[in-house]
C-alpha cells in the first residue's frame, strides 16, 4: 500500500506547491533582496491552521537556498522555543555560533552581539507560531541585526500586534502581510493527489475517497493529509493493496485525535496550567480562571498574555468559549 511514507508525514515540504501560486509569489517577491546578499523587510504568513503557511514559508526558503550559495536559514518552532533565550540560541545554532552558550550564565544580550557579530553572509529565519512567544522583544533584537530576514507566521495579525510593545510593533507595521485562507474542497482534492502519486501505490485510492477526505477536513490541509495516512497505515496492517470506505471514515477522527494530541503535548507549562484548570473546572468564567491560574504557578502571566493563550487554544480546537463579557465561559473541546 505505502511506496514512500515521507510525503504522507506532516513535516513533508514538497517541491511542487498547488493552489498557492499568489502566496509563494508575494514571499518570494519580498525575499527577493536576499538574492543581491542584502536584508528584506520582515514577512508575516497569518491565516487559520492547516492552510500551508508553514509549507510554503519553508518551500520559498528551500527554493532560495538553491540559489544562494552563501545563505544561512533556520527555522524556529516558537511553541517549543518561546523565550527570548531559546529563539536566540536557536537562531545561532544556524550560524553555529551556539557551542559554548550556557542557559544560566551567558546574558541575553550577549546572544544577541553574537548574532550580530556572526553574520558575514545573509540569514533568512522562519519563526512559527510567532504569537506562542512569551518575550516578544527579542523581535526588536532581531530587527536590529544586519542581514537577517524573518519571516513570521501566526494565525492572526491582530492578536500578535495586540500584544506587542510600541517600540516592537512600530517596526513591524511595514511588514509585508500574506494572508492565507481555508483550502477549498477542490484544492484539497489536488493536494492528496499529490501525496498519494508520491507515497501510494497505483490505484491505491479512488477520486470519490478522496473527495470525502477533502470534505470531512474541513479545509484543513494537516487534517487531510493525516486522514490519509491514517487510513494507509490501516489498510497496510491489514495487509489491502486498496484502501476501504470503512478505513477511511474511522481513520478520520483518529486524525484528528492525533492532532489534538500533539497539539496538547506543544502547551507551554502556562497553557496547560490553564487546560487543566478548565478541565477540573469543566466549565469556568475568565475572572475564576484567572484567579484559579494564579495560585497554580509561581509567577503568572499578564491578564492580556492569558487571553492571548486561551485564543491560541481556541484555535487548535482544544478550548472552547461561549458568551461575551462577564458571560463568558470556557470549555474543554469534547
Amino acid at each position: 500500500m505505502i511506496a514512500d511514507a515521507r510525503p504522507l508525514q506532516p513535516e513533508f515540504v514538497p517541491g511542487d506547491v498547488r493552489h498557492r501560486d499568489g502566496e509563494i509569489d508575494a514571499l518570494t517577491s519580498t525575499l527577493r533582496p536576499v538574492l543581491d546578499g542584502q536584508h528584506a523587510e520582515p514577512i508575516l504568513l497569518h491565516g487559520p491552521s492547516g492552510t500551508g503557511k508553514t509549507c510554503i514559508a519553508r518551500h520559498a526558503v528551500d527554493r532560495l537556498r538553491s540559489e544562494v550559495v552563501d545563505l544561512h536559514t533556520q527555522y524556529v518552532n516558537c511553541w517549543q522555543d518561546y523565550t527570548r533565550f531559546k529563539t536566540l540560541y536557536r537562531l545561532l545554532e544556524g550560524i553555529d555560533r551556539a557551542i559554548d552558550v550556557h542557559r544560566q550564565s551567558t546574558p541575553r544580550d550577549e546572544l544577541v552581539d553574537r548574532l550580530r557579530d556572526g553574520l558575514d553572509d545573509p540569514y533568512v529565519a522562519i519563526l512559527d507560531e510567532v504569537d506562542q512567544l512569551t518575550e516578544k522583544e527579542v523581535l526588536y533584537d532581531l530587527h536590529r541585526v544586519r542581514g537577517l530576514s524573518v519571516v513570521l507566521i501566526a494565525n492572526a495579525e491582530e492578536e500578535l500586534f495586540s500584544v506587542l510593545e510600541g517600540r516592537v510593533a512600530s517596526r513591524f507595521k511595514t511588514a509585508t502581510r500574506i494572508h492565507f485562507d481555508r483550502y477549498g474542497t477542490r484544492e484539497l482534492v489536488g493536494i492528496l493527489e499529490d501525496r498519494v502519486r508520491w507515497g501510494l501505490h497505483e490505484d491505491a485510492i479512488t477520486d470519490d475517497q478522496l473527495r470525502w477526505i477533502a470534505d470531512a477536513a474541513g479545509g484543513d490541509a494537516r487534517i487531510a493529509i493525516a486522514t490519509l495516512r491514517a487510513a494507509a497505515q490501516e489498510a497496510d496492517r491489514r495487509g489491502l493493496d486498496r484502501l476501504t470506505t470503512d478505513a477511511i471514515e474511522a481513520a478520520a477522527p483518529k486524525a484528528k485525535a492525533e492532532i489534538r494530541r500533539k497539539n496538547l503535548e506543544k502547551l507551554t507549562d502556562d497553557q496547560r496550567t490553564l487546560y487543566d484548570i478548565i478541565e477540573e473546572q469543566e466549565e469556568i468564567a475568565p475572572d475564576a480562571l484567572y484567579e484559579a491560574y494564579r495560585e497554580e504557578v509561581a509567577e503568572a502571566k499578564s491578564r492580556r498574555m492569558v487571553r492571548n493563550y486561551l485564543r491560541k487554544m481556541r484555535r487548535y480546537n482544544l478550548v472552547t468559549a461561549e458568551g461575551e463579557g462577564r458571560a463568558r465561559t470556557y470549555q474543554l473541546v469534547s
